[in-house]
C-alpha cells in the first residue's frame, strides 16, 4: 500500500509539473481576451509618446503584454510611495516593448518591481587591500537583480518615458538587464534564438564594446553612454536603450549592431 502511494503521489506531482506551462498559457489567454482598459489607454496616450508611432499590430500585442504582466507581477512602492495603476502600466509598457513578437515570455525570474519616488541610494561595504571595510553610497535610477527583483525611480522612469528620442531609459536599461541574467548572471550575452548566432553576437559586440571603451578612456563623444564601457552587460543595456530610441542614428553609425540587435529584439523600429 505504501509503495502505490508512493507511486500515484510521484505521478501527480510529475503530472502537475509538465501541466504547469499549459495552465499558464490557459490563464494569460484568459487575461489577454479581457478589454484593455480604457483608463490604460489614456494612461499610454498621456506618457508615451512613442506607442501612438507603433503599427495596429504592436500596439495590441503591446497592450495584451502589459495585461499579463501587470497581472502577474508584484508592484512594491517604497519610501512611503503609493503604488497607482499610472505607475503599473507606464513601467509595463517599456519594460514589455522588449516582450514584442515574443509569445508567452514574460521575464520568467521577476517577481518584483520596487518603485522610489526617485533617485535612492544604495549602501555597499567593501574590503580595501589592508581588510579594512569601507561604506560605498551609490545615488541609483535603477537596479536589476538577477533573484527577481527590479528596482526603478518613479521619476526617472517618467523622464524616460516623456523622451522618447534621447537614448536614455531607465526601464528598458534594467529590464534589457533581466533578460541578460535569465541565463545566471549579466555578461552581455543573452539568450539568443540559436546556438549558431553566438559567433555572429560576440564579434560584432566584442569590436563595439572595445571602441566604446576607447572613446570613453579619450573623453571622445559617442551615441552610446560612456557608462556601457563599464562591461560588456551595461555594454549591452545601455545599447538597448538606443535600439528602441534612436535607431536611425543606431542603423547609420553602426549597422552590424542595429542587426544583431534587431534579429535578437525581433523589431525593426526603424519602420515606426
Amino acid at each position: 500500500m505504501a509503495i502505490l502511494f508512493t507511486v500515484l503521489l510521484g505521478a501527480a506531482i510529475i503530472a502537475l509539473v509538465l501541466g504547469l506551462p499549459y495552465w499558464r498559457r490557459y490563464q494569460r489567454s484568459i487575461i489577454m481576451a479581457r478589454p484593455f482598459p480604457a483608463p490604460w489607454r489614456d494612461i499610454l496616450k498621456r506618457r508615451l509618446p512613442y506607442f501612438r508611432a507603433l503599427p495596429a499590430d504592436l500596439q495590441l500585442q503591446l497592450k495584451k503584454h502589459i495585461q499579463v504582466f501587470i497581472a502577474e507581477k508584484d508592484f512594491i512602492g517604497c519610501d512611503d510611495l503609493t503604488v497607482t495603476d499610472e505607475m503599473r502600466v507606464t513601467i509595463a509598457a517599456q519594460a514589455c516593448l522588449l516582450l514584442l513578437n515574443r509569445p508567452d515570455y514574460y521575464y520568467p525570474k521577476l517577481k518584483q518591481i520596487l518603485l522610489y519616488p526617485s533617485a535612492f541610494i544604495v549602501r555597499n561595504n567593501s574590503a580595501d587591500a589592508a581588510g579594512v571595510l569601507h561604506e560605498q553610497r551609490r545615488v541609483l535610477s535603477g537596479e536589476s537583480w538577477g533573484q527577481g527583483k527590479v528596482i526603478l525611480s518613479w521619476a526617472d522612469t517618467l523622464d524616460g518615458a516623456a523622451n522618447p528620442g534621447d537614448g536614455r531609459n531607465v526601464v528598458i536599461h534594467e529590464f534589457a538587464h533581466q533578460l541578460d541574467q535569465e541565463k545566471g548572471i549579466a555578461n552581455g550575452a543573452p539568450l539568443l534564438e540559436r546556438s549558431s548566432d553566438y559567433q555572429s553576437w560576440s564579434g560584432v559586440m566584442a569590436a563595439e564594446f572595445t571602441t566604446l571603451q576607447r572613446q570613453a578612456g579619450l573623453g571622445e563623444h559617442s551615441l552610446f553612454d560612456h557608462y556601457g564601457a563599464t562591461n560588456p552587460a551595461e555594454f549591452f543595456a545601455v545599447i538597448s536603450e538606443v535600439f528602441f530610441e534612436q535607431p536611425g542614428l543606431l542603423s547609420r553609425q553602426h549597422p552590424k549592431l542595429y542587426g544583431e540587435l534587431s534579429r535578437f529584439y525581433r523589431l525593426n523600429p526603424l519602420s515606426w
